[in-house]
């Protein structure tokens, strides 16, 4: 087995001390942390995250503790103590929302636009990068032949920290969210950009979901560096995977099963969902006001149909975010005043952590509208047909990075277009049953004929490739 770095802000674990005071560890959340836990059967790992808690806190002091991963595979996880205001500038002030919102296009969305990010960046982002950095090198230090596989938007300025101490590093980078061009990056201060840009040319492989997203990498590369023949070479396309098993394993499990049940009691006729994150660029909100449409046009449909919107809280120390979710919530309420009534709530919100929950209601679907303005991928769109029950019909936004590998048996929408997005709604409804089968079949084909396992395998090989070439 060789030895592997996987490093990102967020854990596989996470670690806390419950009432009586002894430690206790939660699975880790996110796509993120699921297309990276293949690693852990196949390689010697050494998972290097930031420390979130008091306990992961006293974890970091203490060096890295050993783990098992669910299939009882061994590695260990290097928990970084970062300032908690360094953190917090890292995260709430530049990776969230700056970096994330233009690389979602959603700059037009900040409650600042103009705030000087030049200080946040150098005490936070440069700060956390840092530490991260100096935790990879002590590592190198006993593994020197360690592969170190960085990931996503809090870690773009690490790599080149690392390469200016360890030449010979072999670094890779996977970014799990849309690339811009260079147009759009123009909005923040021209340094900060290049920094973004040099940072990743650091890696030996540089990682995205699609094309669309590699190609605007190499573009942005060649405006801001002159390096665009560098961004080509390093960089490659490797849509993450779906754990296809794990999910079928969740969905039947007793706890699913019993919020099954209790959906099944209660569901209308036919049900149309959206599982989210309260995120700006999710746009429920259109969501929410295209389902409206639909029932301003089909009264016939009032009674019997009903959206199921499950909703996990996100970022709410963040001043967007917070503005957001209330803007999703009166959207919602206006939906239900404008036509529910006799007991019928024609839009059911719950804002909650409930993963189990999720995966129930991914059986039960119907319709299934994931409408981003924009996403790296999607993971929803892809696991939710996995388990469906009933052969549910998906409307995909084409802005999603999942259009390019299942939307070929989707119903599209532009995500800014309402009206277009209730005649989608429409249209799944009047699918005949061998199209809807056909549809969710080749959904599932595609989605498992690529696993995780298979994904990270592409990911180690592409560094092994491309570092081999530079030396």
């Amino acid at each position: 087995m060789r030895p592997l770095l996987v490093v990102s802000n967020r854990a596989p674990v996470g670690v806390d001390v419950d009432a009586d005071g002894n430690r206790a560890t939660r699975r880790g959340a996110g796509g993120l942390v699921s297309a990276l836990r293949p690693l852990i059967r196949d390689h010697a790992v050494t998972w290097v995250a930031s420390a979130t808690t008091d306990a992961e806190r006293a974890l970091a002091a203490a060096g890295s503790v050993d783990q098992q991963g669910e299939d009882g595979s061994p590695y260990r996880l290097r928990f970084v103590a970062h300032d908690l205001e360094a953190y917090r500038l890292f995260y709430e002030v530049v990776a969230n929302p700056a970096l994330w919102f233009v690389q979602h296009g959603l700059w037009r969305l900040k409650h600042d636009p103009e705030a000087d990010l030049a200080g946040a960046w150098r005490d936070g982002y440069t700060t956390v990068n840092a530490a991260f950095a100096a935790a990879v090198l002590q590592e190198l230090e006993q593994a020197p032949d360690a592969g170190v596989l960085f990931q996503d938007y809090h870690l773009y300025e690490a790599p080149a920290m690392v390469r200016e101490e360890r030449p010979e590093a072999r670094l890779a980078h996977f970014v799990h969210i849309p690339w811009p061009g260079p147009g759009e990056w123009s909005v923040l201060p021209r340094a900060l950009s290049v920094r973004v840009h040099e940072g990743l040319l650091a890696c030996d492989s540089v990682g995205f979901h699609t094309e669309r997203w590699r190609r605007a990498f190499v573009e942005s590369c060649a405006v801001l560096l002159g390096r665009g023949d560098e961004a080509a070479a390093c960089s490659h396309v490797n849509p993450v995977a779906v754990d296809a098993s794990g999910l079928e394993a969740v969905a039947g499990s007793a706890a699913v099963k019993e919020r099954e049940a209790d959906l099944v009691a209660a569901r209308p006729e036919i049900l149309v969902l959206r599982v989210d994150r309260t995120d700006p660029s999710k746009n429920a909100v259109a969501g929410f006001a295209a389902f409206g449409h639909l029932l301003g046009r089909r009264p016939d449909l009032h009674g019997r149909i009903g959206m199921l919107a499950l909703l996990d809280p996100s970022r709410q120390a963040i001043p967007e975010y917070v503005r957001y979710r209330e803007a999703l919530e009166h959207e919602a309420r206006r939906v239900n005043a404008s036509f529910g009534g006799a007991g019928w709530v024609p839009i059911d919100l719950r804002v909650r952590d409930d993963f189990p929950g999720s995966v129930a209601a991914y059986r039960q679907y119907d319709v299934l509208l994931v409408n981003p303005l924009r996403d790296g991928l999607n993971l929803v769109a892809m696991e939710a047909p996995l388990v469906n029950a009933r052969n549910g019909v998906l409307v995909l936004s084409r802005e999603a990075g999942a259009w390019e590998e299942i939307g070929r048996w989707a119903l599209a929408v532009d995500p800014s277009d309402v009206a277009g997005t209730a005649d989608a709604l429409e249209q799944a409804l009047a699918l005949a049953p061998a199209e809807r089968r056909r549809r969710i079949e080749g959904i599932r084909r595609r989605v498992r004929a690529h696993d995780t396992r298979a994904w990270a395998a592409a990911e180690v090989a592409a560094l092994d490739a491309r570092s081999t070439m530079r030396s």
